[in-house]
């Protein structure tokens, strides 16, 4: 998989870890293999070696192994028999296949025989998609020395706890990473203060800020991450995603500003290859406030929408929503759009202690207007920076239940929770935390919390339609 991390630390990943079994076949055919001398190379004539015919299996999609390969020049040895290495690749039961090296990369856990291939259309035959790689070296072991490291004085200075717990690596990352926010920060805090926050230069110098703010706050919460980890199995990557999937709740909004306070929570999502479509409706019973909000969103990069398992959860996409929100308390309607671009980060990329976890964070603006009883004054247009970035957590290792969990910063003033004042009386965004988790092929939940200009709490029902869930 790519962004593999290499070193003492390398922990397992996949579906499960390869039986000992597996590993003596494993370590059988590697020996033989590199007795052979040369076995690693083609000789002058080109003719294939031993590792040559073990790469072109039906395990690394290549033909069928010959049952009589000619004899290389020049090697007294005769290497690994093709028969040996037929019978390694077509014997039932998980079999050890070396990658490019076995000590970085592990085995691959092959498909039984009888399930390889299965009839198609037309009576062709079709293989069964490729299991992924599993690694073979034990996981970090858990200190508790490290995990009070992370937080005093951790939280201050990122890549304590990891340097404690002997990952020097991965405390040079998190020290760098601390530092680059913290440049980013002040080279966006300091023109700000300077220009007296100028409409003209306010967007940029803003964003700078924001992005220094958000990788502060993920290398900090990625120190903890660090640290905590080996103490439980990793999430992973769901396989597939159901192309559609509904949800009902309930939402209460504590706003000391509004009248609302009770919602039912209505939404949908559809999933194509490269396109997701969602729309989200709040309602108030009591108050008919009503915030709906459509949108979709275009994969740029990464593995599908229906099938993230395809990759390792990395992804980059661009988004367009509309908005529309109506007071009938206050007597007015605020309506708009918004463009952003939104990516996601596997965290294993940057180190194997992340195994299971990633970041997330977008950038976007938004127009809205409003319309009211009454003269229209020219202001009633305005434009708005969108910014959020969150450090989030994968649920399930396989089977029905699949989901993830993100701590987040949501920059976004309008809407339910809007902004929070800040000390020096200027108004930043929301802090909050959201989950969702399918818990059979069609049922789960979702929940939220935000803090911000008001308080916001939100659980929900779950249903998935269609697909392999």
């Amino acid at each position: 998989m790519e962004g593999r991390s290499q070193g003492s630390e390398t922990t397992a990943m996949g579906h499960g870890r390869p039986v000992w079994s597996a590993r003596a076949t494993f370590a059988v055919v590697l020996g033989l293999v590199l007795a052979s001398g040369a076995a690693w190379a083609q000789d002058g004539d080109g003719w294939p070696s031993a590792f040559d015919l073990l790469a072109s299996g039906p395990e690394l999609g290549g033909g069928d192994v010959p049952r009589a390969a000619p004899p290389r020049r020049g090697a007294n040895a005769s290497g690994v028999p093709p028969e040996v290495m037929a019978r390694v690749l077509t014997e039932e039961g998980p079999r050890p296949v070396p990658m490019a090296s076995a000590a970085e990369s592990g085995p691959v856990v092959a498909p039984d025989a009888e399930t390889d291939d299965a009839p198609g259309p037309a009576g062709r035959r079709v293989s069964a998609p490729r299991t992924r790689l599993v690694e073979d070296a034990p996981r970090p072991p858990f200190k508790a020395v490290p995990v009070v490291v992370a937080v005093v004085p951790g939280l201050v200075l990122h890549g304590l706890g990891a340097w404690t717990a002997g990952d020097g690596q991965t405390a040079r990352g998190l020290f760098v990473a601390e530092a680059t926010g913290l440049g980013l920060l002040a080279a966006g805090v300091v023109p700000l203060a300077l220009t007296g926050a100028s409409r003209r230069t306010v967007g940029p110098l803003y964003a700078v800020a924001l992005t220094g703010a958000g990788v502060f706050s993920l290398s900090m919460l990625a120190n903890l991450y660090a640290v905590i980890s080996p103490a439980f199995d990793p999430g992973q990557v769901p396989d597939t995603l159901p192309p559609l999937e509904f949800d009902l709740g309930y939402q209460y909004v504590h706003d000391v500003s509004a009248d609302y306070r009770n919602f039912f929570a209505l939404g949908a999502v559809a999933r194509l290859s490269a396109v997701r479509l969602e729309a989200s409706a709040r309602l108030a019973p009591d108050d008919g406030n009503t915030l709906i909000r459509a949108g979709a969103a275009y994969r740029l990069w990464g593995a599908p929408e229906r099938t993230p398992g395809l990759g390792d959860g990395t992804a980059l996409e661009v988004e367009g929503f509309a908005t529309y929100h109506r007071y009938p308390t206050e007597g007015f309607t605020l309506g708009g759009g918004e463009v952003a671009l939104r990516g996601r980060y596997a965290m294993e990329r940057f180190g194997p202690r992340f195994m299971g976890s990633f970041v997330e964070g977008s950038v976007g603006l938004s127009l809205q207007g409003y319309s009211y009883p009454g003269r229209v004054d020219d202001d009633n247009l305005y434009g708005q920076l969108l910014y959020t970035f969150g450090y989030g957590v994968w649920l399930g290792r396989g089977g029905p239940l699949k989901g993830e969990a993100v701590l987040f910063y949501d920059h976004r003033k309008d809407g339910l929770v809007g902004g929070m004042r800040g000390r020096g009386g200027g108004v930043v965004g929301s802090f909050g935390a959201r989950g969702r988790v399918l818990l059979t092929e069609r049922w789960g939940v979702a929940a939220e919390a935000q803090v911000g200009g008001a308080l916001m709490g939100r659980v929900s029902l779950l249903y998935a339609v269609g697909g392999d869930t």
